[in-house]
C-alpha cells in the first residue's frame, strides 16, 4: 500500500470551490484490521439475501405452509439473485480480481453494478467506454458508485460519465433522487479522517475509498446541489 498522503477534498453546499486537505499520517488503521473490517462488511453485505434464502427454504419444509411453496420459491429465487449480485459485486470492490498490476474491464463493472444498485426504485445510467483500466482504479469507481447508491438510498437515477479519456480517464457521477445527500462523516472518511470511536465495519467502506484514491494518485471530490449529489473522481 502506498505511503503517500490522501489528498480528497470534501465540498459542502455552503462551499462552492473544494478545498484540499492533507491529512498526515495517511493510514491509521493496521493491514490486519482493515482485512477485518472490510470481511465483515462484506458478510453484512450477504447475510441478508442469504438468511432470506434459509427462511424460503424452511417454508418450503413446512408441510403446514404448503399453499406458500410456490410463494417460497420465488423468494428464495429473488434472493438466491441478490446474493449472486452483491458477491460478484464485493468480488471486485474489495478483493483481489487479478494479480498485481492487472488490468479490469470497465464493461465487467458496468455488469456487476447494474446487479448490485438497480432495481425499482434506482437507475444506473452507464456513459463510459468499454474499456480496460488499471485494477485499483476500477475498484475504487466502484467504491464511489456505493457512495453515490447511498446518497440516494429512496431512489433516483445515478448517472456514470467519464471525465477524460485514455490513461488518464477520471470518472464524474451524478446521484439525482429525492433528499439526495451524502453525510460529512462519509466524506471526511474518505479524506482520511478516523472516528473519535476508531473505525468499524459500518464505517470502513468511505475510508477504504479514500485508501483506493491515495493509491491510484486520484482526488475524489463532493458537490452538493437540491436532490442532487455530484462525486468527482480525477487525477491529483
Amino acid at each position: 500500500m502506498s505511503d503517500a498522503t490522501p489528498q480528497v477534498t470534501p465540498e459542502t453546499a455552503s462551499a462552492p470551490a473544494p478545498e484540499e486537505t492533507v491529512f498526515d499520517p495517511p493510514i491509521a488503521i493496521s493491514a490486519l484490521d482493515l482485512a477485518a473490517l472490510l470481511c465483515s462488511r462484506v458478510c453484512h453485505d450477504v447475510v441478508g439475501p442469504v438468511g432470506s434464502i434459509v427462511n424460503g427454504i424452511e417454508m418450503l419444509e413446512d408441510e403446514r405452509a404448503a399453499d406458500m411453496h410456490e410463494a417460497a420459491l420465488e423468494f428464495i429465487a429473488k434472493s438466491a439473485r441478490q446474493a449472486s449480485a452483491r458477491l460478484q459485486f464485493t468480488r471486485l470492490a474489495f478483493g483481489a480480481a487479478g494479480s498485481a498490476g492487472a488490468q479490469l474491464d470497465l464493461g465487467d463493472a458496468e455488469q456487476v453494478t447494474r446487479g448490485m444498485i438497480e432495481d425499482e426504485h434506482t437507475r444506473v445510467e452507464w456513459l463510459l467506454p468499454r474499456a480496460f483500466q488499471p485494477k485499483n482504479k476500477v475498484k475504487l469507481l466502484l467504491n464511489v458508485i456505493l457512495l453515490a447508491a447511498a446518497a440516494v438510498a429512496r431512489g433516483g437515477v445515478i448517472r456514470v460519465a467519464p471525465l477524460g479519456a485514455g490513461d488518464d480517464m477520471g470518472f464524474e457521477l451524478a446521484a439525482r433522487g429525492p433528499r439526495a445527500n451524502i453525510p460529512a462523516r462519509d466524506m471526511a472518511l474518505v479524506a482520511g479522517e478516523v472516528p473519535s470511536g476508531g473505525l468499524a465495519a459500518q464505517v470502513i467502506q468511505p475510508y477504504y475509498t479514500g485508501l483506493l484514491a491515495q493509491a491510484c494518485g486520484m482526488v475524489v471530490r463532493f458537490g452538493h446541489e437540491p436532490d442532487v449529489v455530484t462525486l468527482t473522481v480525477a487525477a491529483k
